[in-house]
């Protein structure tokens, strides 16, 4: 195809840069491209440039062809834990300095009597206070002085911070006070960069929405300075088209709002692929589905139901003890719900004191990446263990463009876990693999009981370069029946951000019972919520079809926390009491199998998501089995569940036609990932290139 030819049709490009990798896909004339490279962390533009390089190449077109570019990065999430972002203050109402230190009451260890807590982005004397104060309801208690604010303006010259984070009392009800500080310090300080908690994060609980001021503020110099490069880098190289941002919530925003709130890029990267999972379910007509993305530091884990991801308020990020919920920032903005846990293909094992083997979360990385790629790594990863078991074809890894040593990956191993527990490096390396595939299965079963599910009624779509090595493996342990490794698996979150609708999610926190319901109100609020989400999906496409979806978040007076519940835009814009309390003892019961009598109920997030229509699909009709594939060769893979190894059968992805079966032991390979297929599973291609994994009711069957 030429770059005239693509010119009249739609080139786009997907680029998500991982912890290991950085994926590039473009799409194009019907035809999909795609590769992997190294991230670059000192310049990750510098891997997105290779990529979309690579990818032009084979596609036969220049990036003066592309029109569109989606963007998902790490680079903000590896920013707040690693500690490097911007010098930032922190500017709060007089007496809550500490709320970000202080935390919450809750352990998330419970009977270490020596629990260091996380120390908070910001120290003590980075966080300054005015004294001004609003109340529960929205009303000024004490005014704030303008001269106040100037005054604290010069302390923050003198200490020159690059940006400020503006927090304080009850500003989701009433932000008039952040607003006034942000005029004086626009006037004082114009190139100091400045972030308002009533705009990152409008709602309830300090702590939370705090906390998530400031990891914006933290981040954003380094985020718009990167953006800024990209952009210039990628015009320099003539792709003179629109970019846009993955954001957490699963949806696609300019990279203007991107710039400005940069802390909803944080989980931008698994988003896509829960996107991506979402797209596949769709044509496959599937309601109750399992996504499994592991690539190379982390896997997620994401419940799907009826085609669509869970989505949340909060999450957290940067846990230190051991992943452990309550451990990390928590970031109060819509994202897509999901388990992370440190188990990548880089992912480090170690011994611990208690002579167990542990994974992560540390992990290789690209820079060195594990021992067996040659690159100065001396610790055994998730990689290095698949390799020695046989899953992985040293000659062939990432389509022969990374040479894997074996010996490197046996003396990491055998040095690291085989020396201290007195083992051979293929049995450390056997313990190593079922550590990190019982890590994602207990990951996956708390997040299905925290739920409410039966993960057995589940299919699970698994991607990711590292998912297809194990998820055969881990649905042995889940007992989940059927696995779809759809075609692209390896570089699915960037796939997932090119089947992403425009979108941007609005919330705020206004209390209201529904012994108080005020209809007039309730619709007037929602109706702001509407055009301010609306307009930031104008910002992406100023002539597309929105959709708004609403929720609003409700518990009985006196209940902590509250659950979300769904309205349809009639029961939104034309709202009565009753339909809301149906609608909450509804989702109540099924979450906790009664209602509570007696206790009036309360709303206390309101929350409008503005969407373009979601990608059509066709739906997919699965082929019936067929001949068995022909395999080009065999080779020893260690099947964990019979604990030794056996001869499977290598056969080539692209070689698989419609229909096609392999029955397991047998490794399916392509460029950028492999498919172990175990001795309890049979593979099917689908149509659409899917490869279909379910349960041989025999052995032998």
């Amino acid at each position: 195809m030429t770059t005239a030819d693509a010119k009249h049709g739609n080139a786009r490009l997907g680029v998500d840069i991982g912890g290991t990798f950085t994926d590039v896909v473009l799409e194009v004339g019907g035809a999909r491209y795609s590769t992997k490279v190294l991230t670059t962390y000192a310049a990750p533009e510098d891997a997105i440039i290779d990529g979309m390089g690579q990818v032009c190449a084979k596609a036969r077109i220049s990036p003066s062809a592309i029109t569109q570019i989606i963007h998902g990065t790490t680079l903000a999430t590896n920013a707040l834990i690693e500690r490097r972002g911007a010098k930032t203050a922190l500017i709060t109402t007089e007496g809550f300095r500490d709320v970000i230190e202080m935390r919450t009451e809750s352990r998330f260890e419970q009977y270490d009597l020596n629990l260091n807590l996380p120390e908070p982005l910001l120290p003590r004397h980075m966080r300054y206070t005015l004294r001004e104060r609003v109340d529960a309801t929205g009303a000024v208690l004490i005014p704030l002085q303008r001269a106040e604010i100037e005054e604290l303006a010069e302390t923050i010259k003198q200490a020159g911070y690059q940006s400020v984070a503006v927090g304080l009392m009850h500003s989701y009800l009433n932000d008039s006070h952040e607003h006034m500080i942000r005029d004086v310090l626009s006037d004082y300080l114009p190139d100091v960069m400045v972030s308002l908690s009533s705009e990152v994060s409008p709602q309830m609980r300090e702590y939370e929405r705090f906390n998530t001021v400031v990891a914006n503020a933290y981040i954003k110099p380094l985020m718009k300075s990167y953006l800024g490069r990209l952009e210039g880098r990628l015009n320099a190289e003539g792709a003179h088209c629109n970019i846009f941002l993955m954001h957490s919530g699963g949806g696609i925003i300019s990279l203007e709002s991107a710039a400005e709130f940069p802390v909803r890029l944080v989980e931008s990267g698994p988003a896509g692929g829960a996107v991506f999972a979402a797209h596949i379910a769709a044509r496959y007509g599937l309601n109750k589905v399992l996504s499994f993305d592991m690539g190379g530091t982390t896997a997620k884990i994401c419940l799907i139901k009826n085609q669509t991801p869970k989505t949340s308020r909060v999450f957290e990020v940067a846990r230190t003890y051991r992943f452990k919920k309550g451990s990390g920032m928590p970031i109060s903005i819509p994202v897509i719900d999901m388990v992370e846990i440190g188990a990548g293909g880089g992912s480090l094992a170690h011994v611990d004191s208690l002579n167990q083997i542990r994974v992560g979360p540390e992990s290789a990385g690209s820079e060195p990446g594990p021992a067996c790629y040659g690159r100065g790594g001396d610790k055994p990863a998730v990689t290095d263990a698949d390799l020695v078991l046989g899953k992985l074809d040293p000659a062939n890894f990432a389509g022969g463009t990374i040479a894997l040593h074996t010996d490197a990956s046996k003396s990491a191993i055998g040095d690291v876990l085989g020396g201290p527990l007195d083992m051979d490096p293929t049995t450390a390396a056997f313990g190593l693999a079922e550590v990190v595939d019982e890590n994602m299965a207990n990951a996956a079963r708390v997040h299905a009981v925290e739920n409410g599910e039966d993960l057995s009624d589940y299919t699970m779509i698994a991607f990711g370069g590292a998912a297809p090595l194990h998820a055969g493996r881990l649905c042995e342990k889940l007992g989940v029946e059927r696995l779809l490794v759809p075609p692209g698996a390896g570089v699915g979150s960037a796939i997932g951000f090119l089947r992403a609708p425009f979108s941007f999610e609005a919330n705020r926190s206004v209390y209201m019972k529904l012994s108080d319901f005020d209809s007039m109100r309730i619709k007037a609020l929602l109706s702001e919520l509407q055009q301010e989400a609306t307009g930031f999906v104008r910002t992406c496409d100023a002539d597309a079809d929105i959709l708004s979806e609403f929720k609003v978040y409700m518990r009985y007076t006196g209940q902590g926390w509250e659950i979300p519940i769904v309205l349809s835009e009639t029961q939104a814009m034309d709202p009565d009491a009753e339909t809301f309390e149906r609608l909450f003892e509804e989702d109540y019961t099924k979450l906790f199998g009664r209602v509570v009598s007696g206790l009036d109920i309360e709303i206390t997030v309101w929350s409008v998501n503005a969407t373009t229509p979601p990608e059509k699909v066709t739906p997919e009709r699965a082929a019936n089995p067929g001949a068995d594939a022909k395999a080009i060769g065999t080779r020893d893979v260690f099947d964990p569940a019979l604990a030794d190894f056996v001869e499977a059968s290598v056969v080539l992805r692209d070689d698989m036609v419609a229909g096609v079966q392999v029955k397991g032991p047998a490794a399916i390979t392509e460029d950028e990932t492999t498919i172990i297929v175990p001795a309890s599973r049979r593979a099917i291609r689908q149509p659409d290139g899917c490869i279909d994994l379910t349960s041989i009711p025999e052995r032998g069957a």
